[in-house]
């Protein structure tokens, strides 16, 4: 069974929260899930997300693979960091990492075709 880390969907319509769950990789985005690991709300300003580090990590070292914005979050909360001390033998709840700030995007250019 592959195992991906990955969101499903919570909240209501165009108001969308979401749940971090270690799920089985053929399940359907809001179906059956094995364990709820963590929350993403993108609605707030500052983004509010929290992770299970420690569940995190058995996941991963059981083979589990992060989505790609799952990745994008844990690298923002510098989950990775805190693995590798994890996996040294540290506490989950004893590493003080602070988490880096949200990336600054660039407004869209629209630009517009010229008739001939």
């Amino acid at each position: 069974m592959a195992v991906k880390i990955r969101l499903a969907r919570g909240g209501r319509k165009k108001i969308a929260t979401y749940r971090v769950v270690a799920a089985d990789s053929r399940t359907q985005r809001d179906g059956k899930f094995l364990e709820t690991v963590g929350y993403y709300d993108p609605q707030t300003n500052p983004k509010t997300f929290q992770f299970k580090a420690d569940r995190i990590a058995y996941w991963i070292g059981k083979g589990a693979t992060p989505t790609l914005t799952v990745k994008n979050l844990l690298k923002q909360d510098r989950f990775y960091e805190k693995y590798e001390q994890i996996q040294k033998g540290a506490d989950a709840g004893s590493i003080a990492l602070e988490r880096k700030p949200e990336r600054k995007r660039k407004a869209k250019v629209h630009k517009v075709k010229s008739g001939d």
